[in-house]
């Protein structure tokens, strides 16, 4: 069942860690996020091993709200990552982003229900910029979007998604390969979510 949602500002105070990051500090109103070195979310499929060390920093996400990040970072290692983590479980989530995948930055969108799936395309012109990535739940889906903040978004992903399950979301690191990455993360927001996916 949908709830009434008033559009606000999350504080993020609000979340709590999947994981903790190395490193987490506060510049103005940014929150600034490190992640560990071989964080990564990913069950089962195709690569023969399984990922559960995100730092996804989440908060309830209902049915008929969506949630939306901005956040800018220095993508230069592979799979390289940030975006918006949706969790009902430890076998049931998303992760959608940007991810840096053999020296190209891309967009899409990883679908886990007992095993993970990933959608992605190449998005070159968004790097450096200041990213948007929005998640919005209906009562059987989810639609992840995303784009450059003041131009339009585009679909990354519309997918099955419970909505009898309860379920948080918010921003997303990882950094399978290397120490160091840092993302800065600007805004983050709860909202009514999308009536269409057009």
């Amino acid at each position: 069942m949908s709830t009434s949602i008033s559009p606000r500002r999350i504080d993020w105070t609000e979340g709590r860690w999947t994981h903790d990051p190395a490193a987490v500090a506060h510049r103005g109103d940014d929150l600034v996020v490190t992640a560990v070195e071989g964080s990564d979310a990913w069950l089962r499929t195709a690569y023969g091993f399984e990922h559960a060390s995100e730092h996804g920093l989440i908060a309830p996400l209902p049915v008929g709200a969506a949630m939306e990040v901005e956040f800018t970072a220095d993508f230069t290692e592979q799979f390289d990552q940030a975006g918006i983590y949706v969790r009902v479980d430890d076998e049931r989530w998303v992760k959608g982003g940007v991810e840096y995948c053999d020296g190209e930055l891309g967009a899409g969108a990883v679908v886990t229900d007992r095993r993970s799936d990933w959608s992605v395309g190449a998005v070159p012109k968004w790097g450096g910029q200041r990213v948007v990535i929005r998640v919005s739940r209906g009562e059987d889906a989810i639609t992840v979007r995303g784009g450059v903040v003041g131009e339009p978004m585009r679909l990354l992903r519309l997918a099955p998604f419970d909505g009898a399950a309860e379920a948080a979301a918010g921003p997303l690191v990882a950094a399978p390969s290397r120490a160091g990455l840092t993302v800065v993360f600007h805004e983050w927001r709860l909202s009514a979510g999308d009536t269409s996916i057009h």
